[in-house]
C-alpha cells in the first residue's frame, strides 16, 4: 500500500497568545491548509514562557520545511504510533505481531505515551526499560517491548521527525543479571535496621519538590510489610483491620491498557500481612486523612495519583538520595527484601514467612534466613546424642576410674 506523504514546504501561519492565569500561559500556534483538501488546519501548545513557545513554533517551521506537516511534528508518541504502527512494523512476522503489540499497549503507552517523539532521549527510555525491569517483566518482555519503540521510533528517523533513534538502548540486560544475584542473597538487599529506614524515609521526604511526608509513610509502610510498591498502592482502608493490626493483600497497581489500573498481586496469592506498632500511628493518620472511607487509598501522591514504583523514584529523586545515603544498591524493590530479612532474623518460621511474603515456593523464603553456623553444628550433635541415647556406641570406652570401696556398719 502507498502511503502519502506530507506536503512540502507549507506555508504557516504563526502566533504566541498569552492566557493569564493558565500554568503554562504562552499559546503556541501554527495555522496552515491542506493543499488537497483546501481545509484550514492548525496545531497549538501551551507553554511556559515566551522563549520556549518562539522555540516550538521554528521546530514547526523547520518540520514543515522538510515536508512534515506540524501536527505530525508536535504528535504524541501513543498518537504517532497508533498512526503509523503498520507502516513501523511492515516486514515482521506474524508470530512477533502478538508480543510486539502487548508491550506497546501495557508498557510503552502507559509509561512514555504523553511525551512528544521528539521530547523522548535515550536516557528516558533506558529509565523506562529499569521500571519495567522492577516492576518484575522479564527478559524477553523487555526485548519485546523495546523491540516495538526501536521500530517505531524507526519510523520517526525515516519521517525527519528526529535525527537519531533514542530507544536503541544497551546495558539493561545486566540487570537481569542483578535480579539473579537477588534471587541468590537477597538478604545483601536489605536496610541494616529500623534506623536506617528512618533515615531513608526522612531524606527521601526532604528532597521532594513539595516535602510530602507520604512519600516517608509508603516507604516506612512498604518495609515493615515486606511488600510490593504496587501493592502499598493498592492497599485500601477497608483491607485494614484495626482491631487485629493486620492487613488483607488482595490488590496491586501496575501500568495497563490507558494507564494504571487495580488487579490482584502477583500469582493471585491473597495473604495477610501484620501491622506492627512501629507503623501503626502512621496508618492511623493516614485512615484519618481519608476520613475512613472503605475505598479510599491509603496511600497517594500529594495530588492524589496512584503510587509506582517510577512515580516513587522520580518524586523522590531516590537514586541521588540513596547514593548520599551510602545505599547506591538500594531499589525501590529491596523495601520488601528489607522486611522480609528482618521477619527472618526475628525467628519467624519459615512456613508463616513464606505466608506473609506470597511465594510460591519454599526454596524462595529460604533464602532470607540467617546462615548461623554454630547452630547447624549444635543441631547435629544434638541428633548425635538423640540417636546414641539408649544404646551401645561402638568402639573403643574409657574405663572409669576406681573409687573408694565403703564399708557398710550396724549400728545398734
Amino acid at each position: 500500500m502507498m502511503v502519502r506523504l506530507p506536503p512540502m514546504g507549507v506555508k504557516l501561519s504563526e502566533d504566541i497568545e498569552f492566557r493569564e492565569g493558565n500554568p503554562n500561559p504562552f499559546r503556541a500556534r501554527v495555522r496552515w491548509f491542506d493543499p488537497e483538501t483546501r481545509r484550514r488546519l492548525s496545531r497549538s501548545e501551551m507553554l511556559l514562557d515566551e522563549d520556549a513557545a518562539k522555540q516550538w513554533l521554528e521546530r514547526m517551521r523547520r518540520a514543515a520545511n522538510r515536508g512534515i506537516t506540524p501536527d505530525r511534528a508536535a504528535a504524541k508518541l501513543a498518537e504517532y504510533g497508533a498512526r503509523e504502527w503498520a507502516l513501523a512494523m511492515r516486514g515482521l512476522e506474524a508470530k512477533s505481531m502478538d508480543p510486539y503489540g502487548a508491550g506497546w499497549r501495557l508498557r510503552i503507552v502507559p509509561t512514555l505515551g504523553h511525551l512528544e517523539v521528539r521530547d523522548i532521549l535515550a536516557g528516558t527510555v533506558d529509565r523506562a526499560a529499569y521500571g519495567w525491569i522492577a516492576d518484575g517483566c522479564g527478559m524477553s518482555t523487555v526485548k519485546n517491548t523495546l523491540a516495538a519503540l526501536v521500530r517505531v521510533m524507526e519510523q520517526a528517523v525515516r519521517d525527519g521527525i528526529i535525527d537519531i533513534n533514542p530507544a536503541r538502548i544497551t546495558g539493561w540486560k545486566g540487570e537481569f543479571k542483578r535480579a539473579e544475584d537477588e534471587l541468590d542473597d537477597p538478604r545483601s538487599l536489605a536496610l541494616r535496621d529500623w534506623q536506617a529506614l528512618e533515615e531513608l524515609a526522612q531524606a527521601l521526604v526532604e528532597r521532594s519538590a513539595d516535602q510530602y511526608a507520604g512519600w516517608g509513610s509508603a516507604v516506612k509502610f512498604t518495609a515493615c510489610t515486606a511488600a510490593r510498591i504496587g501493592e502499598t498502592s493498592g492497599v485500601r482502608t477497608k483491607d485494614i483491620n484495626t482491631r487485629t493490626w493486620e492487613w488483607d493483600v488482595c490488590r496491586q497497581t501496575t501500568p495497563g491498557p490507558g494507564g494504571l489500573t487495580d488487579k490482584a498481586t502477583k500469582g493471585k496469592r491473597r495473604r495477610t500481612v501484620p501491622i506492627i506498632p512501629q507503623i501503626r500511628p502512621l496508618v492511623i493518620q493516614r485512615l484519618e486523612a481519608v476520613g475512613y472511607r472503605p475505598m479510599a487509598r491509603l496511600f497517594t501522591g500529594p495530588r492524589g495519583g496512584r503510587i509506582t514504583t517510577a512515580v516513587l523514584r522520580d518524586a523522590t529523586h531516590w537514586d541521588e538520595v540513596v547514593v548520599a545515603l551510602g545505599y547506591e544498591h538500594l531499589r525501590r524493590h529491596d523495601l520488601r527484601h528489607t522486611g522480609l530479612t528482618w521477619m527472618a532474623d526475628a525467628g519467624v518460621k519459615v512456613h508463616v514467612l513464606r505466608l506473609i511474603a506470597g511465594h510460591g515456593s519454599l526454596v524462595t523464603t529460604q533464602r532470607y534466613l540467617h546462615p548461623d553456623r554454630r547452630a547447624i553444628g549444635e543441631a547435629g550433635m544434638a541428633l548425635a546424642a538423640h540417636l546414641d541415647r539408649g544404646r551401645e556406641v561402638p568402639g573403643p570406652k574409657v574405663v572409669p576410674k576406681e573409687r573408694p570401696q565403703r564399708h557398710l556398719r550396724v549400728v545398734r
